[in-house]
């Protein structure tokens, strides 16, 4: 990341969002703000990170990011309905869930780097799109901050149930802050709900990838198995744990696995602790 910018692969993130609202039928996720945060359909189609990239890889891609973020909004939406009434998008970037929530007892804290999410309310401002009230922006940097004494300074309650979002963040974290931001989680009082995605060790092409990233200043530093983090889950205090491969994750939304594209390495994971149940 930039001083003073948001964070590269966020805005990439974003724009593949907004491309699968014009680009991809069936639609696996529908985000009627997604075009408009980034700044309309031309922006959505001019991808930094997609530029020489072959074609069918980049739409694999974009589609594991529909699948993603609509399995993070139907597992906070299975959540929302089993009563809890908190929401934490850890490293929001540009997601737009908090200005779609529809429920107004629902409160959404938005944890990011203070550069990324200044970037992201001057946006939010000249596109019109309105801040509820149900959100409360949480400026976090995590080389100075925890995200205990940022969530505490915003008022989040440490001892009500949460559902806890953290997609695209993982790869780029060393293993103790992983560590730390897990156990915080699965310590939640009233119970938590974690949705997030991981990465296997890249094969050939996402190697090319990574280091695009890498020479954009965020490289990937964390890998692991489904096993690995199975047991950093229960360690960290889940009792529940849903893991999908990425072929697996969109299979359930297109009901085609035979023609569902192939993408090693990401995974899909939704964790409970036993009091969330």
């Amino acid at each position: 990341m930039q001083v003073g910018q948001p964070s590269r692969t966020a805005m990439a993130t974003a724009q593949a969002r907004a491309y699968h609202q014009l680009a991809d039928e069936p639609r696996i996720f529908t985000d009627p703000l997604a075009v408009l945060i980034v700044g309309g359909e031309a922006a959505a189609r001019d991808n930094e990170f997609d530029r020489g990239v072959d074609p069918e890889f980049a739409r694999r891609r974009r589609l594991f990011l529909a699948t993603r973020s609509r399995f993070a909004d139907d597992t906070v939406a299975e959540a929302v309905a089993a009563g809890i009434r908190q929401v934490v998008i850890l490293g929001a970037g540009m997601d737009t869930a908090a200005y779609r929530n529809q429920h107004p007892d629902v409160r959404y804290f938005e944890v990011d780097h203070p550069d990324t999410q200044h970037w992201k309310r001057n946006r939010l401002a000249e596109t019109g799109i309105d801040v509820p009230p149900t959100l409360t922006f949480t400026p976090v940097d995590f080389h100075r901050d925890s995200l205990a004494d940022g969530l505490a300074r915003a008022g989040f309650d440490r001892t009500a149930g949460a559902a806890f979002v953290w997609l695209g963040v993982l790869v780029y974290l060393e293993l103790d802050a992983i560590r730390d931001t897990l156990r915080y989680m699965g310590t939640q009082g009233g119970g938590s709900v974690a949705v997030f995605d991981y990465s296997y060790p890249p094969d050939a092409a996402q190697q090319a990838r990574g280091q695009r990233v890498a020479r954009a200043g965020e490289p990937w530093v964390s890998f692991f198995t489904a096993e690995q983090m199975r047991a950093e889950l229960e360690s960290a205090g889940f009792t529940e744990i849903d893991d999908r491969a990425a072929t697996a994750a969109m299979a359930a939304y297109t009901g085609d696995l035979a023609t569902t594209p192939a993408l090693s390495g990401p995974h899909l994971v939704r964790a409970r602790t036993s009091a969330a149940r």
